[in-house]
């Protein structure tokens, strides 16, 4: 287990509060699957989903994330149990059931959220009390998006999840002609292709930034924008190569700060892609400077 302290502090005295990291039980997988979106940013959608009879398993939950990316959840209920050659099974089963698993979120969500799923990034998060250090390594070896998630029990009240690990697949491509169906927009990759040299440094520079922000950030590329997240999206990016314009959608709460025209804007009831309530628009580097807060205060929050 890492070396994770909580302290309480009463009158200026402070307690070291006791963790232990317990086997995995059905009832702490009840409180994930019922706080999904709240810890993970993920819909909910199944318990012990089965994959049928020929296939012959049960996915320990399955939801769908805030990107709209199919998420597999499997528990690892003891140290010698390997979860992650068990989710790897379930997301090959996954690809190859696409219609299944969107008959599932139409049921359960609406047509609307079934028609823009991300084929592109199904992921896989493996949840338990600890990881061994062959854990670690084998995720690293493997092309697919597989996070390790951690978790500390403090007293009876108090639940911490730390990502231990995380990998990103490469040069995934969008499967199936699905994804391109009835198109109306440009891809986020195609309007990055298209910016003039000045807008594109101004691009990379905001990039480079947010990467820098923890060794924990993930950089994905989804159709229509880019997230940025650790666990959950932080930074949603979109650029508009007509207008030299980068834009940011952050998870912060546009009540708390001071807006101002042509710079930041209240988008909570105004539809975007990706997630966030804060719209800045970036033009130039003094912009970028500007906007910096604010990118860290979204990352905190995430």
């Amino acid at each position: 287990m890492g070396d994770t302290k909580l302290f309480k502090i009463t009158n200026n005295q402070a307690l070291q509060l006791s963790s232990k990291s317990v086997e995995l039980e059905r009832s702490l997988q009840n409180i994930i699957e019922k706080n999904m979106e709240v810890f993970f940013g993920v819909a909910f959608l199944e318990s012990e989903y089965s994959t049928g009879k020929v296939h012959g398993g049960r996915i320990d939950s399955l939801g769908i994330d805030e990107n709209n990316c199919p998420v597999i959840f499997e528990y690892k209920r003891s140290i010698n149990e390997n979860v992650i050659n068990q989710g790897l099974f379930y997301l090959d089963w996954l690809m190859d059931h696409q219609e299944t698993f969107e008959l599932l979120v139409m049921k359960k969500l609406g047509k609307d959220i079934s028609e823009k799923i991300e084929w592109s990034g199904p992921r896989l998060i493996c949840v338990a009390g600890d990881f061994t250090k062959y854990d670690e390594y084998a995720v690293k070896q493997i092309n697919r998006n597989i996070e390790l998630i951690r978790y500390i029990k403090f007293e009876d009240d108090l639940l911490m999840f730390e990502l231990v690990n995380v990998t990103t697949a490469q040069n995934q491509g969008v499967t199936a002609s699905k994804s391109n169906k009835n198109q109306v927009y440009k891809t986020v990759s195609e309007y990055i292709a298209q910016l003039d040299p000045k807008t594109s440094d101004l691009y990379e520079t905001i990039k480079a930034y947010i990467l820098s922000l923890g060794d924990d950030v993930q950089d994905k590329t989804l159709k229509y924008y880019q997230a940025f997240k650790r666990i959950k999206n932080f930074v949603c990016l979109e650029v508009r190569p007509q207008v030299k314009t980068v834009l940011l959608y952050l998870k912060v709460n546009p009540d708390e700060i001071d807006l101002k025209d042509g710079f930041t804007r209240d988008v909570r009831k105004i539809g975007h892609f990706g997630t966030g309530d804060l719209e800045i628009t970036i033009n130039n580097d003094n912009q970028f400077e500007n906007a910096k807060t604010l990118i860290l205060k979204s990352y905190e929050n995430g």
